[in-house]
Order: structure tokens, then C-alpha cells, then sequence
């Protein structure tokens, strides 16, 4: 009698448990995806933030700083009229047609080190992609406001995503800069939504969190 109760507790412990994963409310895994210095990071830590208290990764004035992707897990995000979304968020290396050692030079880093930067840059973005192939399920594309968005990495990225029919937006970050022009985003992508934000001092992120709702839940 009591193998056959520590038996049938046991099985209904992985039954309990079956049941929580199959009713558990699914989460979305949102890539932030877009080039490099764009604001991607500050953006994930601006979202994980706001919503959990805790921040995803740190930021750099160098390029390619995040050269591994970051997952910030079980954020929940909710809306006015009570709706909700619960996300995965992967902070993703920026993505580019063309990585160079010399570049890092500029920022004071000895050769050597520059190469080995280079080198993990161009593993990060293979790993961004593999992650736009295999495991994402909608995508926060962010852009620097202050640049011409009409980039070949841009068109590229956005070509790729539109060919998974991944639901997409674009943010245009960065508008707390004077020279910033998220026009421009809105007229080179027209045919999806566009919220122009400050990632850095939170300003009109709400309007992106409602965007997200919608267009992610």
C-alpha cells in the first residue's frame, strides 16, 4: 500500500505539472534586431526595466558591444483595457554587411585586441541570425533616427523578416537628439508600424508598448 501511494503521488505531481506547461499562458519571444549602435541594448534594458526591475546587458559608445545574444525571460507587459503579453526579449548583436578590425582602433584598442573584437562581432551576427531563423516570433526593429535609414543592412533585415511573416516593428530611436528625423524611418518603411522613442529617457515608450500589445499579443 505505500509503494502504491508514493507511486501514485509521484504521478500526480508530473500530471499536476503537465498541466501547468500545457495551460501556462505562451510566451512571445521578441528579437530586438538592428545595426549596430542603434540603441538596442538601451532599448532591452529600457523594456526589462520598466516592466521587471532588472536591466538586461550594458551599454557601449563602441560598436558591437553586445556580441552575444542576451535573453531577458518572463516579461509581462499589460495595457489600459487589462490586456496582456508575456515575452521572452533577446537583446541581439547589431547586424552588419561588413565587419573591420580598424574600426575598433578608433576607440583606443590596442591591434590585437581590435581583431579579437572583430572576430566576435562577426560571430555575434551569425548568432542573430540563426536566432531570426530558428526561435523568434516577432521583431522590435530599432534604428538610430539621427542616420539615413536607407542602408543596405537595413533593406536586407527587413527583406529577411518580411519572408518569415514575422509581425514587425520599427522603432526610431534616439529622438531626444536635435538632429534626429524619424520621418525619414516612417517614409522608407511605410508598410510597418514606425514608433519614434527615446530608449534612453523613456520618452514615448508607452505608445511602443501599446504598439507591442497589438501587434504581439
Amino acid at each position: 500500500m505505500k509503494i502504491f501511494t508514493q507511486t501514485y503521488g509521484t504521478a500526480k505531481k508530473k500530471f499536476a505539472n503537465f498541466l501547468n506547461r500545457f495551460f501556462k499562458k505562451k510566451r512571445t519571444r521578441i528579437g530586438i534586431y538592428g545595426p549596430p549602435n542603434a540603441g538596442k541594448t538601451t532599448l532591452a534594458n529600457r523594456i526589462a526595466r520598466d516592466w521587471t526591475g532588472d536591466a538586461v546587458g550594458p551599454v557601449s559608445e563602441i560598436p558591437h558591444e553586445t556580441r552575444r545574444a542576451r535573453k531577458k525571460e518572463d516579461i509581462i507587459i499589460s495595457g489600459a483595457n487589462g490586456n496582456t503579453l508575456t515575452m521572452d526579449i533577446v537583446d541581439t548583436p547589431g547586424v552588419t554587411t561588413k565587419i573591420d578590425y580598424r574600426e575598433f582602433l578608433e576607440f583606443g584598442m590596442e591591434k590585437d585586441e581590435a581583431i579579437i573584437r572583430a572576430r566576435e562581432a562577426t560571430e555575434g551576427v551569425a548568432e542573430a541570425m540563426h536566432w531570426l531563423r530558428e526561435d523568434i516570433d516577432g521583431v522590435v526593429y530599432t534604428l538610430d533616427s539621427t542616420l539615413d535609414p536607407f542602408m543596405q543592412v537595413n533593406i536586407m533585415m527587413i527583406g529577411i523578416i518580411e519572408s518569415r511573416n514575422l509581425p514587425v516593428i520599427i522603432v526610431a530611436n534616439k529622438i531626444d537628439i536635435p538632429d534626429a528625423a524619424p520621418g525619414r524611418i516612417r517614409s522608407a518603411f511605410p508598410q510597418h508600424p514606425v514608433v519614434a522613442i527615446s530608449g534612453l529617457e523613456g520618452k514615448n515608450v508607452e505608445t511602443l508598448y501599446d504598439t507591442m500589445l497589438k501587434l504581439f499579443g
